[in-house]
């Protein structure tokens, strides 16, 4: 059917009454909307939680550069005791670890023997000494020649020569220590056939100890007699022993460019040994009033030093410049000053301008 003026008429005046009919409530739910946006409150935003971290204050003090090296440690004095004489032990009065003076008897040899030849030795020179006594007097009153005088003199100062030795010999018998020390190693036992010069005792000198470095020639000019050393060894980690440079040598070895330090080592406790591995450190300079923060609060990365400060509980990165350092800290040249807030645990994975929070003060 087809659609006259008068239709298409109606049906535009329908839709308009439609449209106005609906628009209060078009209105009224956009009113609602907006009144229900603005009375609710915004969500925050998520924030990003502080890391926590320890730090420490960047302060003045001294430190002091250290020139380090590995030793075996040495007795300055030892001594291999052997017998003079030989015989079968009869007796040991000192062990191992025993101090001994110089001098002291360390062992008994079976003497019987050299005794019985000393005492002939006596009896013979006795009667040597009566015979020359007898022919200076009638030398003296001209009844002898002067060629048996000196004939029957020369016999007895023979004799009295062979004496002497024999006593010797019989004094040789009882082992002596040569220098005051420590037996630090027994080789006989009681019972046992000695030959003349067998080894019997070790006998060391602990004081002092010495620790013998050989140093790359470039360290010749920082190195001189009695700057200050520390010794560490292995099996007493965490002791410090004292010590200093006893000898310098002027001489360098051409075939590996090294010279020779002697550092003396202090060890009242007497704890080390000849023979313990050491780790030696021998302070080369000195600086006096510099910054000083933990060697922990200094990160290297592509040959850059830097520090994490912190500053209003935020960590800034700041670069630096560092000099000497030794066990705990590190000398800072440039880049951080003194009171400064340096971070030294916790800094590795935080980034400049990191929030942070210091668990440690």
């Amino acid at each position: 059917m087809r659609a006259t003026p008068h239709t298409t008429t109606m049906r535009v005046s329908i839709a308009l009454m439609l449209l106005i009919a609906w628009a209060p409530s078009i209105l009224l739910t956009g009113c609602g909307g907006n009144a229900n946006s603005q009375g609710s409150e915004p969500e925050p935003e998520a924030s990003v939680p502080a890391v926590p971290v320890e730090a420490a204050v960047a302060s003045r003090g001294q430190i002091s550069a250290f020139f380090s090296g590995t030793a075996t440690l040495e007795a300055e004095q030892e001594a291999f005791v052997v017998a003079k004489a030989g015989g079968i032990v009869e007796e040991i009065f000192v062990e191992e670890g025993s101090a001994v003076e110089a001098g002291t008897p360390l062992a008994k040899l079976d003497d019987e023997r050299l005794a019985l030849d000393m005492e002939r030795a006596r009896v013979t020179l006795e009667r040597m000494q009566r015979e020359s006594e007898r022919q200076k007097e009638m030398f003296d009153k001209q009844l002898v020649s002067a060629e048996e005088y000196e004939s029957v003199r020369s016999e007895y100062e023979a004799q009295k020569a062979v004496y002497d030795l024999s006593v010797l010999q019989v004094e040789h018998t009882t082992v002596r220590a040569p220098i005051t020390g420590v037996v630090s190693e027994r080789f006989i036992k009681v019972g046992n056939m000695v030959q003349s010069n067998e080894q019997t005792f070790r006998v060391t000198d602990f004081r002092p100890l010495l620790a013998i470095l050989y140093v790359p020639e470039r360290e010749l000019h920082r190195l001189r007699v009695g700057q200050r050393a520390e010794v560490r060894v292995d099996a007493l980690s965490g002791d410090v022993f004292p010590g200093a440079i006893d000898r310098v040598s002027p001489v360098v070895d051409p075939s590996t460019g090294t010279f020779k330090v002697t550092v003396e080592v202090d060890d009242p406790t007497r704890r080390l040994k000849p023979g313990m591995f050491g780790r030696v450190s021998i302070v080369s300079d000195t600086r006096a009033d510099v910054i000083l923060v933990p060697r922990t609060a200094v990160l290297t990365e592509d040959n850059e030093e830097s520090v994490f400060t912190v500053e209003d509980s935020v960590a800034v990165r700041r670069l630096v410049r560092t000099g000497y350092s030794d066990a705990s800290m590190i000398e800072i040249a440039d880049g951080v000053d003194e009171g400064s807030v340096v971070i030294t645990i916790g800094q590795n994975n935080l980034r400049d301008s990191s929030r942070v929070v210091v668990i440690n003060q």
